[in-house]
């Protein structure tokens, strides 16, 4: 359908606790084919969330297989209501975000997880997940509870770090307001 225009910190709808979904209507199956155009349709991008698009529903796609370096996964993954359980290990890693662009941050999280899932027609999956992608699938559902990896950093000071590339006052001003 739609490349969707990604909102951007300091958007205060990215902190918004999205609601279940219950209907697995035409309508959920276009605003799917959206999180897919706007994800693929960026570049080095290996997921999005429904919030990230101004849909406060709990649905998530990734791919980790988009990853620059190879990783364990299990290609792309379109995820309705997930729920995650049994998080074991932890690990901090480095973590971008379309939501916030001029920054990546370091953060830690789980290294392996369990999820609960529905797909597009609403069946139940069930999967494990490892490092990069139960890093992803975290990042991801992160979103839909309000939370940005700029939250979960344990210091603004020396655990966020400016993409390069970017114009210097925009990423200064931004920075300004973190702290």
């Amino acid at each position: 359908m739609a490349v969707r225009e990604v909102l951007t910190y300091p958007d205060q709808r990215l902190k918004q606790v999205s609601v279940p979904i219950t209907s697995f209507d035409d309508s959920l199956q276009g605003l799917i084919q959206d999180l897919d155009d706007t994800m693929y349709g960026s570049p080095g991008c290996t997921g999005v969330a429904a919030p990230q698009i101004g849909q406060a529903v709990r649905m998530v796609l990734i791919d980790a297989s988009r990853n620059r370096k190879p990783v364990e996964n299990h290609g792309r993954l379109l995820l309705i209501n997930p729920e995650v359980s049994d998080p074991q290990g932890e690990a901090i890693g480095r973590e971008g975000c379309l939501s916030v662009p001029q920054f990546t941050g370091n953060v830690k999280r789980a290294k392996q997880i369990k999820l609960r899932a529905l797909d597009a027609h609403g069946n139940l999956i069930e999967m494990e997940a490892v490092d990069f992608e139960a890093r992803l699938i975290l990042h991801e559902i992160d979103h839909l509870d309000g939370i940005l990896f700029l939250d979960r950093v344990s210091s603004l000071k020396t655990d966020i770090f400016r993409r390069k590339n970017l114009e210097l006052q925009t990423s200064a001003s931004l920075l300004s307001r973190l702290t």
